[in-house]
């Protein structure tokens, strides 16, 4: 079974410039997805897929097999990620003759995972027979109790009511944020997909010190105080 790491990687960043780029911990942001992948042994390619040449230089400095440079009508700010995916997949199978049966995800905003959540992931995957794995951490606010909306009339209600009402948190049935970290596929499943949910998709839960998804100035100091606190910066020594 053959597996393939894509890491996208696209330029047009708004709220934090150049954030795919940007040292983090004496690093750049792009560097620890590659270096994940690479450490954890797992892919037989690893593909940086980027609209950028200059991401796609310093994606090879950092040890990417594979560059595919991104077509300008998937490197928009309305583009969604899933054709970028399959375009990834389709390039480097075209390149590289091979055929892959597993497609792995790594987010780069999402640089806290540890090399045993990708293995978990995958594993998964592979032994539950699924179409894909999304991964998440157990929400904050619940759309049950404390997460709420302005309705038609501009009062204020619970996102998603019960029956019969709660007044505990704990009580309340569990909910989860996705954390944009990693999603796998298979093949044949990715290819025909245009959402990561299936009837079948299964949720990999990670916790909340490891599912930060950069998307701010704070998210990058945050996440740097957390990688200086358990002192492996980029998770590829905790097996």
């Amino acid at each position: 079974m053959k597996r393939l790491c894509t890491i996208c990687a696209r330029s047009g960043s708004k709220g934090v410039i150049n954030k795919n780029i940007r040292e983090l911990a004496g690093k750049p942001l792009l560097a620890y997805s590659i270096l994940q992948a690479r450490a954890s042994q797992l892919f037989d390619a690893i593909a940086v897929s980027s609209d950028c040449d200059k991401f796609l230089r310093l994606a090879n400095h950092w040890g990417a097999e594979y560059l595919i440079k991104r077509p300008d009508f998937l490197a928009t700010d309305e583009a969604p990620k899933i054709p970028v995916i399959q375009h990834c997949l389709k390039s480097v199978e075209e390149v590289s003759k091979m055929n892959f049966d597993v497609i792995v995800d790594l987010d780069v905003t999402s640089p806290l995972r540890y090399i045993s959540d990708i293995k978990e992931v995958i594993d998964l995957l592979e032994t539950k027979q699924v179409s894909n794995v999304i991964t998440g951490t157990p929400a904050r606010r619940s759309p049950y109790f404390n997460l709420v909306e302005i309705n038609g009339q501009g009062g204020v209600q619970l996102s998603k009511p019960l029956s019969k009402p709660i007044f505990r948190r704990q009580d309340a049935p569990k909910s989860y944020d996705m954390n944009a970290s990693i999603y796998a596929w298979k093949k044949e499943v990715l290819i025909q997909s245009q959402t990561v949910f299936h009837e079948d998709t299964l949720l990999y839960i990670m916790p909340a010190e490891r599912s930060v998804d950069i998307d701010s100035e704070l998210d990058f100091q945050f996440v740097e105080l957390l990688m200086k606190k358990r002192g492996d910066y980029d998770g590829s020594n905790i097996l």
